[in-house]
């Protein structure tokens, strides 16, 4: 190629370059309009991130509260075992023996461990007399009884509570009813004698 068409080549190509600038030069309100909405992109992005930081942050730390809280469920569960075999020795001792030293001691062993579970967050649900509750309450048998039909008679294993979820269901006997005698059957019997 010759230094003319060389020249007249790379005029072109500069025209060329002129010609895109000139097409993309916007004016001053265009380029205004259009600066603002990519702000506008940009904040709405940057508020969407901050809000699934702070959402995750605010899980984390629940999760991590919420560990914490149940990380001592298991021993507690089993000091709850042993709390309740206290309390099964100590519900057998003769008023005679009430005063033996030894007997305080187990007294005071299981206030103790009453204590320390209260410390965390850890109580007995009171069942003897409520309401059968299915949430807080497990029926093992149904009993005739004086009390009202569907109120707990007898407990036969304690339940606790740790952070206001169960822990342990506390194992009932739950009411019949009153069994009143049938005086048909009665009659009947002692009619075909």
């Amino acid at each position: 190629m010759t230094d003319k068409k060389k020249t007249a080549a790379a005029a072109e190509v500069e025209t060329d370059d002129i010609e895109i600038q000139i097409e993309r030069e916007l004016t001053p309100e265009e380029r205004i309009e259009e600066l603002e909405s990519e702000v506008a992109e940009w904040k709405d992005k940057y508020l969407r991130n901050m809000a699934e930081f702070e959402n995750y942050r605010r899980r984390s730390i629940q999760e991590k509260t919420d560990w914490i809280k149940m990380a001592t469920q298991k021993l507690a569960l089993e000091v709850c075992d042993v709390l309740d075999n206290f309390e099964r020795a100590l519900e057998q001792i003769t008023e005679e023996h009430k005063e033996d030293k030894l007997i305080k001691g187990f007294g005071l062993i299981e206030q103790q461990l009453r204590n320390v579970l209260e410390r965390e967050s850890v109580r007995k649900i009171e069942a003897l007399g409520a309401e059968f509750d299915p949430q807080w309450h497990e029926a093992l048998a149904h009993i005739p009884s004086e009390e009202p039909e569907n109120t707990i008679a007898a407990v036969i294993q304690n339940g606790y509570m740790i952070h206001d979820k169960v822990l342990r269901p506390a194992r009932v006997a739950v009411s019949s009813g009153s069994k009143e005698p049938d005086t048909n059957n009665n009659n009947k019997s002692t009619m075909e004698e």
